[in-house]
Parts: C-alpha cells; structure tokens; sequence
C-alpha cells in the first residue's frame, strides 16, 4: 500500500512539474548571426530607377519614425530627434497617407527643403472601385499634389498589398495589377512625372508564393521593395527575405527595404546582433540601393510588434553603426 501511495505522489509531483513547463514558454535558440551572407540580388546595375536615382555605390539609409503628435511639429520633431542621435540626416523620411490624404503638407516641405527624399507609403482603396472610376477625382487631386512639390518622390503604392487580411479591397493580383496601370497612368496625364514607383509586398508573401503574382511588370516599377520584420519568427534577415531576393535578382530594378525591424521581446543583445547580420546582408547585396528602418512602438501591439531602436542601448548603437558607415552615405 505505501509503494503504492509513493508512486501516486511522484506521478503526482510530474504533473504538476509537465504543468508548470506548459505555462513558461522556452526560449527560442537565437539563429546563426556570425556567417557573412549569400549575395543572392547578384544584378549589379546601373538601374533604370525613375526620377529618384539609385546610387551606383552604397545604400542611402532612411525611417519611419512615429511621432507623438500626428502634426507638421510632432513629425518635424520626431525626425529631428532621431537625427540628432544618429548625428546625421536621413535621406529618406518615410510617411504614411491614407487615400483621401494628399501630399505636400507642411512637414513634407520641410523634409525636401532639408534634402530628404520623401518616401510615401499611400493605401489607396478598393481596386475594383479604382476601377470602375469611383475615385478618379481623388486620383488627380493626388497626382497635382505630388507634381507640386517639384522634387523626386518614391511612391508605394497600396504597399504589402499581398497580406491575407488585405484581400477583401485587392481582391487578386490580376485586380491590383490593373489597379496600378490605372493610377499609374492618371499620374502621366496629369504629368506628375516626379515620381519613382515602388512595388512594395511582404517578406511573407514571398515566402508563401503568392506575393509575385501581384507584380505588375518590370515596364510598370522603378524600384522592388520588402518590407520584413523579425517579429514573432526570429530569423536572420537573409533567410526572412531570401525567397524576395531571388525574385529581385531576376527583374533589372533596384532594391528599397521599404520597413525593416526588429522586435524588442527578443533582447537588447538579440536586437543588436540581428542588425549587425541585417548591415552585413545589405552590403552584400549589391541590388539593394535603399533602406528604412520603422522606428515605432504601434499602440496595443505586443513586445512581438515593437520595434523602436530609441532607448535600447545596444540595438540602437548597433543602427548606429548602420548610418555611420559610409557604404551607407553614398
């Protein structure tokens, strides 16, 4: 009876021990980071890149940069701030625009009279609405605000429009593709010859497959684009975007790393040696030509959605590092 009772209590004390390890998570074994990576953009150039000029040496460096206050001081001095730590200018100052919001605000003046690029990340509507001609007026309103401000502009068009969670307003490839001729060519009658287009889907989408089916063409895009992420899957940036690099290696346009970051509940270390790998894989793809850090901590998203480099020491000396060496200030 009392062998009995012993094994009971030891059966016992395991599962409240199986327990108690289903309730910790483990942590996930960092990737390799040490390796130099495969070049696998192999086009070298020079690339026909539309009015901003990809250089023929080096990446220019830029980011997004949440402000506290979505107002012409809260972005001026959110750039600012970022600038002031870095110790130099980016050359190109990403922002966001819904449909109906135009180009050419206060802040965005300032940005191009300081000599950035600006890049505009625009989530145009529903493509089949485009289509059908229902925002025609908001297209060429759109269009004159860029050509305005008489400076080179990237333009994303509806960027990372493969996310499943997207398809309701893209519909397919074949929709967005003719959504993009559409506006594109509104832009050329209206004469907004400014303009650089930037073909912009996701890391996963290409690791998924179906992100290529939503190209329009290398007649119809000045530059490709990814926007990847170490978020909740923790992998060397090499690995995140290799299947996007192949496909870029295979069109004759530069690439711009439209958002890239990494998230902090991996660790200040983590962070750090993530970016130190993400610098060594830039250099050495000869074809990426731009990138943009998202400098930002969006509202009500997890420790695996926050990416901001400003007050982790390590990360941010490792971003540092980035912007200050000169393959980066082409």
């Amino acid at each position: 009876m009392r062998k009995f009772a012993a094994l009971a209590l030891v059966l016992l004390l395991a599962g409240c021990s199986l327990g108690s390890k289903k309730e910790v998570p483990q942590p996930t074994p960092s990737p390799d980071l040490s390796g130099k990576p495969p070049a696998i953009a192999v086009l070298n150039g020079p690339f026909a890149s539309g009015p901003v000029r990809a250089p023929e040496k080096g990446a220019l460096v830029g980011a997004w940069i949440k402000p506290d206050e979505l107002t012409h001081v809260g972005r001026l001095a959110a750039v600012d701030s970022l600038e002031t730590d870095l110790g130099r200018r980016l050359s190109i100052v990403n922002t966001y625009r819904r449909f109906e919001q135009m180009v050419g605000t206060s802040s965005d003046k300032e940005f191009l009279s300081q000599g950035a690029t600006l890049m505009v990340s625009w989530a145009t509507g529903d493509n089949r609405s485009i289509l059908d001609g229902e925002h025609d007026d908001l297209i060429r309103k759109q269009a004159k605000a860029i050509r305005k401000i008489k400076k080179p502009v990237l333009l994303r068009m509806r960027w990372e429009m493969d996310r499943p969670n997207l398809r309701a307003t893209m519909w397919s490839g074949n929709d967005y593709i003719a959504a993009w001729k559409y506006v594109r060519n509104i832009f050329k009658q209206e004469r907004a010859n400014n303009v650089s287009w930037v073909w912009c889907p996701t890391a996963e989408g290409f690791i998924r497959g179906d992100a290529p089916g939503f190209y329009p063409g290398d007649d119809q895009v000045d530059w490709t684009c990814v926007d990847v992420y170490a978020g909740e899957n923790f992998q060397p940036i090499g690995q995140l975007m290799g299947p996007f690099l192949q496909f870029a290696a295979q069109h004759p346009k530069p690439i711009i790393i439209g958002e890239f970051g990494v998230a902090k509940a991996w660790g200040s270390a983590a962070r750090a040696a993530w970016l130190r790998d993400a610098e060594r894989t830039f250099k050495a793809n000869p074809q990426i030509k731009a990138l943009a850090y998202f400098e930002s901590d969006p509202e009500g998203n997890p420790a695996t959605k926050q990416f901001q480099l400003t007050g982790d020491k390590l990360a941010f000396k490792a971003f540092h590092a980035l912007v200050k060496d000169p393959y980066f200030n082409p």
